[in-house]
């Protein structure tokens, strides 16, 4: 796809999005294997980068015995390595005790509850996640509604993203989430969408899904009527529009500039970019290629 960044600009900021690691208890387990290679591509290609988030699915059961292989792999390169921002999945809290799982998942990952925001360099990051239990679904609270409302509201300019991140994506935006392949999930999409829609300017991030880039919808644009969503994928396995497993493990790198956001898909198994998803957002304008 085109581009209208030349190569001597310079981002403002930069991160990388993974999502679904589904780590298991196994170190030799494909899943644990495609996320030490992710974490390698990052520290080898991710020079300067301001942190690497991470939308949810962090275990593949929500095991302890998970969490500390998790641990385990990240200690190897924590040298190399920006820091790493965790979002709630369903498989890190949708079986067993509910309170239970949460806390095993926010002692293990460092992070403060279902739902937190951070400032980077000017920029916010804002993570959302489930207060219920549920199988596949998100289920956000009134009281975390209103928190996210107001967080977008903090310091907002049409000028300047916001990221958000979220497991689930919302129902028939990016891949996966027509209601037919049923791997959307918020239980309050319309609530949810409602608030976005005054806040174009927020590019949304979710997993869940587990589509490959490759696909024409990994991007739902915005069109200055809500935010624009994109799927990231997944690093441990990823899934087709012909509704099969394969496998691959994909994320993102985003670079910031002082007018647009590029968004760049890349292949971690075999170290390389993912042309078809190459996607360039501009502020104020609601251009996006």
């Amino acid at each position: 796809m085109s581009t209208n960044t030349s190569p001597e600009d310079k981002p403002v900021i930069t991160f990388q999005i993974i999502t679904d690691t589904h780590v298991t208890a196994d170190r030799n387990h494909e899943y644990n294997l495609n996320f030490e290679l992710a974490l390698r591509d990052i520290a080898a290609h991710g020079e300067g980068s301001s942190g690497i988030m991470h939308i949810g699915d962090v275990t593949d059961h929500g095991f302890p015995a998970e969490y500390e292989e998790m641990l385990r792999i990240l200690k190897q390169y924590k040298t190399e390595l920006p820091g790493i921002t965790f979002t709630l999945g369903n498989h890190d809290v949708g079986l067993g005790n509910w309170e239970s799982r949460l806390g095993m998942y926010t002692s293990q990952t460092g992070m403060s509850g279902p739902y937190h925001d951070h400032w980077v360099n000017g920029y916010h990051f804002i993570m959302l996640g489930t207060e219920q239990g549920l199988p596949k679904f998100c289920d956000l609270s009134s009281e975390q509604l209103d928190w996210l409302e107001h967080k977008l509201g903090e310091q907002a300019s049409p000028d300047q993203p916001i990221f958000l991140f979220l497991h689930q994506p919302l129902k028939d935006t990016v891949a996966g989430s027509l209601e037919s392949q049923d791997w959307y999930g918020v239980t309050q999409d319309t609530e949810l969408k409602e608030i976005l829609s005054r806040y174009p300017q927020t590019l949304l991030f979710t997993g869940h899904t587990h589509w490959e880039l490759e696909v024409d919808n990994t991007m739902f644009p915005g069109d200055g009527e809500i935010a624009t969503m994109f799927n990231a994928a997944s690093v441990a396995y990823l899934w087709t529009n012909e509704d099969k497993h394969k496998e691959g493990s994909q994320g993102f790198y985003v670079e910031v500039y002082s007018d647009n956001v590029l968004v760049r898909g890349r292949d971690f198994k075999t170290g390389s970019w993912i042309e078809a998803a190459h996607y360039e957002v501009f502020y104020p304008a609601v251009s996006v290629y």
